[in-house]
Parts: C-alpha cells; sequence; structure tokens
C-alpha cells in the first residue's frame, strides 16, 4: 500500500485512496467501483509518490483531471445551449490549469525545480591578492571578482 499512499501506514494509505475514490464522479455507481478503484490505484502507482505528500499531490492531480475530463465531456452534449457550454469550458480550463499546477508543486517537491548554486573562491597569493569567485546557477556559470575581502 505504501506505493499508493507513500506513508508506512497502511491505514493512510487506504483512507487517500478510499478520498481519491470518492472524488470521481462515477463513485456512486456500485458497478463500477472496482475498476474505477483499479483505474485510480494504477493513477498513483504511475506517478509513483515516495511520500505523503506526493501521494496527496497526485491523487488531487487525478482527481483534478478526472473533473476536467468531465467537464469537457459534459460541454459538448448537443443539446447544451452556447452559455452553459462555455461554462463547462471555462470550469474544465480551471481544473485543467489546476492539474499544471499540482504537477509543477510536485517536481519541486521532488527537486526538479531547486536551483544549483555553487560559490567558488580563489586567492592567488598576498601579493597579487587576486579573489575570483564562479556562481553557477541552474549550470550556467555567472564570473564575478572582488578584492581581498572575505566571503
Amino acid at each position: 500500500m505504501k506505493d499508493l499512499g507513500g506513508a508506512g501506514s497502511d491505514h493512510w494509505n487506504q483512507r487517500l485512496l478510499g478520498q481519491l475514490a470518492a472524488a470521481v464522479p462515477d463513485w456512486p455507481v456500485l458497478e463500477q467501483q472496482h475498476g474505477i478503484v483499479q483505474a485510480l490505484a494504477g493513477g498513483q502507482l504511475g506517478i509513483k509518490p515516495t511520500d505523503p505528500v506526493e501521494a496527496m499531490l497526485s491523487a488531487q492531480m487525478i482527481a483534478a483531471n478526472t473533473a476536467a475530463l468531465a467537464l469537457y465531456q459534459r460541454a459538448w452534449i448537443p443539446e447544451q445551449s452556447f452559455e452553459v457550454r462555455t461554462k463547462y469550458l471555462a470550469l474544465a480550463d480551471k481544473a485543467a490549469r489546476t492539474v499544471a499546477v499540482l504537477a509543477e508543486a510536485l517536481d519541486r517537491h521532488r527537486g526538479r525545480g531547486q536551483q544549483q548554486i555553487t560559490v567558488k573562491h580563489v586567492t592567488v597569493n598576498a601579493d597579487q591578492a587576486v579573489v575570483a569567485d564562479q556562481v553557477v546557477t541552474n549550470g550556467k556559470p555567472v564570473m564575478g571578482g572582488g578584492g581581498g575581502g572575505e566571503q
């Protein structure tokens, strides 16, 4: 169960999967519950949460994506008026943007959004008093220099 909920506690992992299942629109239909749980578990496993925070973010991504797709589907029902169709499409777009924001948060949590900073300080000798520093941010060096001050 840890692969689904990211925690060492099966109680947490089962609760998260249950909450995710309850968040999808077709959950009340008894005949579909088993297939829905399998699909949701497959989605969680595909995202591979390594801790409870990642599991919560991935569950929210799956729920938001499900909502977005359901809203897009409702927007294209032929009997919809233009106003109703426009509202469904706007809501679907908001849900899709939520998925993107959650994916970015998951990337940041996993460390893909962190900057790498390397600072090097070199002093040649007392007569020349040369100090060079190099700052690396996201793999791109930015050169600078300074006097004999300490850092």
